[in-house]
Parts: structure tokens; sequence; C-alpha cells
């Protein structure tokens, strides 16, 4: 993995993300993968809670 580098519209460097920083990223994105979701407004949650487990027995 290499550092990323961040520019504007305009090509000024805006920032610098370190190798550490994108690692510690990945192994978030690995825990919570909806985390890093783009479209926000239809998502799903990965695991069920326990009121839709429940519902979903009952019927």
């Amino acid at each position: 993995m290499h550092e990323v580098k961040v520019y504007d519209n305009s090509g000024k460097l805006k920032k610098v993300i370190s190798i550490k920083a994108l690692h510690i990223r990945s192994k978030k994105q690995l825990d919570t993968p909806a985390l890093f979701l783009k479209n926000k407004k239809g998502r799903r949650s990965w695991s069920k809670s326990a009121k839709d487990q429940a519902k979903s027995e009952t019927q």
C-alpha cells in the first residue's frame, strides 16, 4: 500500500494520507462495512436486529 495524495480542483496538494491511516481505515472497513457505503439512503443493516429476528420467527 502506498500513501495517497489528495489534490483540489486547481491542482494544489490538499493533504497526504499516510500508510498507517490507510491501514486503520481498512481495519475499520472490515469490522463495519456499512460505515463506508456511498448511498446511505437505502442501506440495509448487515446483521438482523433481535426485533427483526423475533418477528420473522413468530410469523
